[in-house]
């Protein structure tokens, strides 16, 4: 045999214990969509044998229902052929002998060879991830996910090469186009860990080229110190096995947990942090004998930002479970005792008939009147959370006289004051700034409801502001029950109300609704407090940019 015979048989030898042991389907088709080989591992996941695939259209491997729109699919691809992964941002079915349907996803490469356009397929079988996937949804807030192993055997041999020279160099061709095409990172090491090919999407993938790699470099070098402690860690703990070295703990775990994939972040030349899943397999010839290991790497990062944002989207939605399940609770508490009132009210007011009853019918009337402002409150509250949550709170930033707008919102309160409750506005600098008039007014009636709400009869209420160049100053002060230190803590958290508060009526909105709406403009809240001597609330609004 000459010197050029024997390299074709090495080369052979090493692409057919590729196409052998790769742990993911691979089929080639010819320009007329008929299958013109697969490997083991694909017969394997669709459960046929060579024989009944080889000649036969591609489309029998696709769900009925699939069949006539991949025709015109296959014909696009073949009018621009392109490296790709195929049906992207759709959901992908393979279809077994049986007619069991399951999800796969595909990457395309394509090839001419002797003049025939060939497309090659890298099908993987993506069921376990799937159903992690719907388990997750399934599950509904449950923040902590498993993720799918993708697990792929290895099975048995190719189908025995044709004797001739030419048919040898056409397998050849024919496999070195499948490697180099390949949209997986590919690697082989001898016994020893030396990798001894890499291929171009390894390239790809980590930065380093071929000749940095074959012949001196270990899988040690792309893997994170953290990732190899904690594999030696798991070899102690399920076999009870210790290693030395960080390459004995990647060959160990290779041979004790064969086909099984493991997800990790690999380092790339440059020093950024990929996230992968690789497999790693023991090679052996046919004595049995450890000659290698093969590893299959695939880039999951776009996988890892959709669970990252699949994650988020869950807690958004937990947190907004909460907050209606919250609102229903406290809604069911606050309007029971306004709407009782309004219907006692009501009732005890048509039994007032004469003109000597007036009095008793305006009483009833007022208390009508009060329950109706508290529920209207309680859902101007409620709707204003809403629109804060949703992010539609918009700011309308113009030129107006706080003093006037204050000064006619303390008269409209009157009404609303206890027994002998006194306000006292006072005002230093000049009276025009520039803010958001309706949420100032939002703000200063949350603040004077409560100041009025938690005073007692008889107690004076001060209203300050101040206006100067560099910051504008709102100060609300009462003579209060007051709040403790503990409960200052979490004052402008939803929902939330102070110990000594809770036989007063309120939902825990509006101090979360005035930090909110003080932060749109540019504020900041601040609480002084002494409990039985009272608190005051401080926000200070530093100045607004305004687009010009």
């Amino acid at each position: 045999m000459n010197h050029r015979l024997s390299n074709d048989h090495r080369y052979a030898n090493q692409f057919e214990a590729f196409f052998n042991h790769a742990s993911l389907g691979i089929i080639v088709v010819n320009a007329a969509g008929k299958i013109v080989s697969a490997n083991p591992f694909l017969l394997n996941a669709f459960d046929y044998s060579i024989e009944e695939v080889m000649g036969q259209a591609v489309e029998m491997l696709i769900p009925e229902k699939f069949r006539h729109s991949h025709i015109a699919h296959r014909a696009n691809y073949a009018a621009h052929p392109s490296n790709r992964p195929m049906g992207s941002g759709r959901n992908l079915f393979g279809v077994k002998k049986d007619g069991t349907e399951f999800p796969v996803e595909i990457s395309l490469s394509h090839l001419q060879l002797e003049g025939e356009p060939l497309v090659i397929g890298f099908v993987t079988d993506i069921s376990l991830r799937v159903k992690d996937a719907a388990e997750i949804v399934a599950i509904n807030r449950r923040l902590e996910e498993k993720i799918a192993e993708r697990t792929q055997e290895l099975e048995k041999t190719l189908k025995q090469l044709e004797a001739s020279n030419h048919q040898l160099g056409l397998v050849n061709s024919y496999q070195q186009s499948i490697i180099d095409n390949a949209a997986v990172m590919l690697f082989v090491t001898n016994a020893d860990g030396i990798i001894q090919f890499f291929n171009n999407e390894a390239e790809n993938i980590t930065g380093y080229i071929q000749e940095e790699i074959i012949g001196s470099c270990t899988p040690v070098l792309f893997h994170e110190k953290e990732d190899l402690e904690r594999c030696k860690q798991e070899l102690f703990a399920d076999h009870g096995i210790l290693v030395a070295s960080d390459l004995e703990a990647i060959t160990e775990k290779a041979k004790k947990d064969t086909l099984r994939s493991i997800e990790c972040n690999y380092l790339k030349k440059n020093g950024n942090v990929l996230p992968v899943s690789v497999t790693i397999t023991p090679v052996c010839n046919d004595s049995k004998i450890l000659i290698g290991f093969l590893g299959v790497v695939i880039d999951i990062s776009e996988r890892k930002k959709a669970e990252a944002e699949l994650r988020e989207s869950l807690k958004k939605e937990k947190k907004l479970g909460e907050l209606k399940s919250r609102f229903v609770s406290m809604a069911s508490h606050e309007f029971r005792t306004p709407l009782s009132t309004v219907l006692s009210s009501a009732y005890l007011a048509e039994k007032y008939t004469t003109t000597e009853e007036q009095p008793k019918r305006a009483r009833h009337l007022h208390r009508i009147i009060s329950s109706v402002n508290s529920l209207t409150e309680i859902l101007n509250d409620f709707l204003s959370v809403g629109k804060i949550e949703e992010g539609k709170v918009q700011v309308r930033v113009s030129e107006f006289n706080i003093k006037t707008i204050i000064t006619t919102l303390v008269y409209d309160m009157q009404t609303n004051l206890k027994k002998g409750q006194h306000v006292h506005y006072d005002h230093q600098g000049p009276e025009i700034v520039l803010l958001d008039a309706t949420l100032l007014k939002h703000i200063l009636l949350n603040l004077l409801s409560n100041a009025i709400k938690f005073s007692f009869e008889d107690s004076n209420i001060i209203i300050e502001t101040k206006v100067a160049p560099s910051e504008t100053i709102l100060v609300v002060k009462d003579q209060g029950i007051g709040i403790s230190a503990e409960d200052q803590e979490h004052l402008m958290e939803r929902f939330f109300r102070a110990s000594n508060a809770t036989n007063i009526q309120g939902t825990g909105l509006g101090l979360h609704i005035v930090s909110k709406y003080a932060e749109q403009m540019n504020g900041k809240i601040y609480c002084e407090s002494d409990m039985d001597h009272g608190t005051t609330f401080r926000i200070i609004f530093k100045p607004i940019n305004v687009p010009q």
